[in-house]
């Protein structure tokens, strides 16, 4: 619950590249201030994709302590939620715990969610770009990324791994070049931002070691499951990474070996891309505090008690 010793912030959020262990700290300190957890995944929002987007919801459980979750599993497979709902979304359930008296923890490794809401992006709702797309259609995923470089930082590029997302990408920064946006009312969060920072080999070996565990837990077969419910392919495969390639997989298009190799070295990929947007949170004015992985839980939670209340 909120006291006066953390009244300097509204908000503690939890970043970190993934299999860097920032839910399980998240969840121990949710347990420890008696607080409530709101998702900074793009892709945890949807429901039964729950071994793909590395949910791993029994770890909301720690010695007994079951901490309250928001923003997973809210939106149906096949949709393309975007960061004007995700703003909408966390606003209420942020505001909501608010009024209880709680400080809420916000953790994920969306780059572009989280800072959206840190900084309160000023957004609406883009609709599609017909002629644009088809100017696009053609483009590959190298050039597409390159365009999207060309515009001011917004959309996160670390979630655009395949040329639809791309595309998408492209269509909502070119929508806002063309109708720049008057202030919206979004109101100012005063965050403790912690960054869980883990040394580069480690993380790739708990990459792959996560990879290969969730391909045993049944991987596969929730990808053939949401095929079986009518989900399109292509609508898999455009949420990229696990369902790109195991969808890929289950359609014979790659190998059990093509598909391992191409996914870790995908998975990869993102971790350095997510730790590229956290250092360009930094350069646009958030401070990160940042913890070292390898530390007991006891000692991380110690210290963001420190920095809590200092």
């Amino acid at each position: 619950m909120v006291n006066d010793d953390t009244m300097n912030y509204d908000l503690i959020t939890i970043l970190g590249p993934t299999a860097s262990g920032k839910t399980a700290l998240a969840v121990a300190l949710a347990c420890e201030l008696k607080t409530e957890i709101i998702s900074g995944d793009s892709r945890q929002v949807y429901r039964r994709m729950d071994l793909g987007t590395g949910k791993d919801l029994k770890d909301y459980v720690i010695n007994g302590c079951s901490v309250p979750y928001h923003l997973i599993d809210i939106v149906e497979p096949g949709t393309k939620y975007n960061l004007f709902e995700y703003q909408r979304d966390f606003l209420k359930v942020y505001e909501a715990l608010k009024a209880r008296r709680m400080l809420p923890i916000l953790c994920g490794g969306t780059g572009l969610y989280i800072e959206s809401v840190l900084k309160g992006y000023n957004l609406m709702p883009v609709p599609e770009n017909p002629d644009l797309r088809a100017n696009l259609a053609r483009k590959s995923l190298p050039e597409l990324t390159k365009i999207l470089g060309s515009y001011k930082v917004l959309h996160n590029t670390t979630d655009v791994d395949t040329v639809k997302r791309a595309i998408r990408a492209i269509e909502i920064e070119e929508y806002y070049r063309l109708h720049p946006t008057e202030a919206r009312a979004f109101p100012e969060i005063r965050s403790l931002v912690i960054g869980v920072d883990i040394e580069r080999d480690l993380r790739r070996k708990k990459i792959t070691e996560r990879l290969r565990q969730r391909l045993d837990e049944g991987m596969v077969d929730e990808i053939k499951r949401l095929l079986d419910e009518g989900i399109p392919a292509e609508d898999l495969i455009y949420y990229g990474l696990e369902y790109k390639y195991l969808t890929r997989y289950v359609l014979g298009e790659l190998t059990y070996e093509e598909m391992f190799r191409g996914l870790e070295t995908a998975i990869h990929q993102f971790a350095k891309r997510q730790m590229t947007w956290f250092r360009g949170m930094e350069r646009r004015g958030i401070k990160i505090n940042w913890l070292d992985a390898g530390w007991p839980m006891e000692k991380k939670i110690g210290q963001i008690q420190d920095w809590l209340c200092p």
